[in-house]
């Protein structure tokens, strides 16, 4: 006969306070949902300006101003139509920020629309 060697197990429960508090730190078990990788809000605002032909001023990285309307955009670039000058079509990797050609400032430094 074989020798049996008893041992004492314990079971280990989570207090009823524990499980309260998981319950107000959220669901067990769930979690808040990941915010989604695009909200459309740039091609909210390409659309935007596209259709109204807005007149864009768009600034480079080098510094360079380039001033037109926004004719169509996709993931990597826009192109920009000018008046009187070649069309361009930019990398938006090489634009620093875009702003309406509306919104510039004059040499007194008040901005045109009265702000």
């Amino acid at each position: 006969m074989k020798d049996v060697v008893s041992v004492n197990r314990k079971l280990i429960r989570p207090s009823l306070s524990e499980i309260q508090e998981q319950m107000q730190g959220g669901r067990m078990g769930r979690r808040k949902p990941t915010p989604p990788d695009q909200t459309n809000a740039e091609s909210f605002y390409y659309v935007k300006q596209m259709q109204a032909r807005t007149p864009m001023v768009v600034v480079l990285d080098t510094g360079e101003t380039i001033r037109g309307v926004i004719e169509w955009y996709d993931r990597n670039c826009i192109k920009v139509h000018r008046n009187g000058e070649p069309n361009l079509l930019i990398f938006k990797s090489c634009i620093r920020y875009i702003y309406k050609q509306s919104d510039a400032k004059n040499g007194s430094g008040e901005s045109l629309n009265g702000e």
